[in-house]
């Protein structure tokens, strides 16, 4: 019987594949020892040890001594001489920028509240000169930032960068949002959903780790899902997949700002939830709400369940299409912890089609409202990798 002889032009490439594995094992996790680099890669401790050393050497990676379990280990992680990235959040009241390293390590971040009607032309100039001034806070400059991401609550036109539906986000809409930023700081800057980015960074370091087939539910000022299917973002053919908002609850009811009727932001978004609950609290926000909620007044308490109910019904037919193993709550109605996601979970118990030992889990996300900004880390991460690559 003949057997292959392995060429040394083989053995090159195998020796690159393991130091490609061993350097997105890295990435994906932002550090890991050499024992647990050894697990996720599956190369022996041997030659995680070498391909490190030789990577530490070449100024790609950088490790120091841990103590784990009582005892020392190596932690490796990638080093900063590969550059720093930017995440942006723009939500519909908040502006959030952290500044990180390749290796996941935010080492600057900084958040402001925005106007109720911000418009892309302001907030774009700011986030530009935020990032500037960030970058000069720790001793770092423009030359060393790689790529920037961006989080928008908004279905994006994967193709042209812009926002797909009107009245989503008015100020905001035609805008090619990532070539005025591009413009603006001479950098590589990429845009996506906020709930796909949430979804992104609950799945590698929060709680939807490990999770192949799960869903992340951003309940704030609107209302959106990032679906993870076979460990990866399902955003559809034009890229506006997990508009979760837009479900309609009610085809007579209210007039979304998508410009259907009855979507599930009518009955339980930001503005509806606080034009429900207004009577006698002039200048309410949804944070407001949140804290009356978890403080016990028994209205704010009613408005919460009430949400959760009506979110749970929409969650089931959504886990009823796609089959999740755990369902995550994020945004800021999520903080008001099982006041909101007990109701999600039994809507969810009598209506998922599945047996009730095989429900979906439903957990509050473990990055709070930090999730859409590391996302968008995250994605400039990963663009950085694959430009490296080619």
């Amino acid at each position: 019987m003949n057997k292959s002889r392995v060429t040394p032009g083989s053995q090159t490439s195998l020796r690159e594949a393991n130091r490609a594995r061993l350097l997105d094992a890295v990435k994906l996790h932002g550090g890991l020892t050499q024992v647990e680099l050894a697990g996720a890669t599956g190369l022996s401790p041997a030659t995680v040890s070498n391909i490190v050393k030789e990577l530490v050497s070449s100024n790609v990676l950088h490790t120091t001594h841990v103590t784990r379990s009582g005892r020392r280990a190596v932690f490796v992680t990638l080093a900063r001489a590969l550059g720093l990235v930017a995440g942006v959040h723009v939500s519909a009241r908040h502006l959030r920028v952290a500044i990180a390293d390749i290796a996941h390590t935010v080492i600057a971040e900084h958040h402001l509240p925005l106007a109720q009607d911000h418009r892309s032309d302001n907030e774009l100039a700011r986030t530009a000169l935020l990032i500037a001034d960030m970058l000069e806070s720790v001793d770092a400059s423009m030359e060393e930032l790689q790529a920037v991401g961006i989080a928008m609550p908004a279905p994006i036109n994967i193709v042209t960068g812009t926002i797909s539906r009107s009245g989503i986000m008015r100020g905001w809409e035609a805008v090619p949002v990532a070539e005025v930023l591009q413009r603006s700081l001479n950098k590589p800057v990429f845009v996506d959903n906020d709930c796909n980015l949430g979804a992104l960074a609950e799945y590698r370091g929060g709680a939807l780790r490990a999770k192949e087939d799960s869903v992340y539910l951003n309940i704030s000022e609107g209302i959106g899902a990032g679906i993870i299917i076979n460990g990866r973002l399902l955003r559809g053919h034009h890229g506006s997949a997990g508009e979760f908002g837009h479900i309609t609850i009610d085809e007579r009811g209210d007039v979304c700002r998508c410009g259907n009727r009855g979507c599930l932001e009518t009955f339980v978004g930001g503005p509806a939830l606080i034009a429900k609950l207004r009577t006698g609290n002039r200048g309410l926000k949804l944070h407001d709400i949140v804290t009356r909620a978890v403080g016990g007044d028994a209205r704010f308490v009613r408005a919460v369940a009430d949400a959760g109910r009506h979110i749970g019904v929409a969650a089931a037919n959504l886990c009823n299409l796609v089959d999740p193993e755990r369902v995550v709550v994020g945004g800021e109605l999520a903080q008001a912890g099982e006041l909101l996601l007990g109701p999600i979970r039994h809507s969810l118990e009598r209506s998922v089609l599945v047996p009730h030992d095989s429900l979906p889990e439903v957990v509050q996300g473990q990055l709070g409202l930090r999730a859409e900004v590391l996302g968008a880390v995250g994605l400039a991460i990963d663009q950085v990798s694959l430009v490296s690559r080619s």
